[in-house]
């Protein structure tokens, strides 16, 4: 996970990177957030900015253009192998397994993209949306309050990592060369 372009003090103390997880230039996540096992967060051309309560799980991507950089709001969750380039992705989405959004697309609020679904370049999904194929199209809307619950799967995977026994904790938990653990 080190590396010379890794800017820790982007990161918030709270944030769980799994031991795993590599991060590369000017990434920043923000309170409460977790990346988790074998995930690539290269904001090594431009930045990658991850909001709160945000989850990244295992395996996935991120990645940027040097024109177009990463922006992940609040409370969004990637799924397993999530695959996100250059893109923008506001509060409250949820990115389902091997899905893929490509540079410049732009994903609403409160949106869900299916799994292995591929947003295509550019693309703009609204808020509230459902979104379905390869490529990837909008196929409804979701109710705004209480009917897509795109919170479970944060709270099912919660965001400042996994509980172990006290012994086993200290040894999974991120340690920064600049911090105590």
């Amino acid at each position: 996970m080190l590396d010379p372009n890794f800017h820790p003090e982007l990161i918030a103390a709270s944030v769980f990177v799994a031991p795993t997880a590599v991060i590369v230039g000017q990434v920043s996540i923000g309170p409460e957030s977790s990346v988790w096992y074998g995930c690539v967060l290269r904001g090594d051309v431009n930045t990658i900015t991850i909001g709160t309560q945000t989850n990244i799980q295992d395996g996935s991507i991120l990645h940027v253009d040097g024109d177009k950089p990463l922006r992940i709001g609040d409370r969004v969750t990637l799924g397993h192998a999530a695959l996100v380039h250059g893109c923008t992705v506001e509060d409250d989405v949820l990115i389902g397994i091997r899905a893929t959004v490509l540079s410049g697309a732009h994903i609403g609020a409160g949106s869900l993209i299916a799994a292995g679904a591929v947003v295509t370049e550019g693309m703009v999904v609204p808020p509230h949306s459902l979104v379905l194929g390869v490529p990837a199209r909008v196929r409804g809307g979701l109710a705004r309050a209480g009917g897509a619950d795109s919170t479970r799967p944060r709270a099912t995977f919660g965001t400042a990592g996994p509980t172990w026994p006290p012994a086993v904790a200290s040894h999974h938990r991120c340690r920064w060369p600049d911090r105590a653990p």
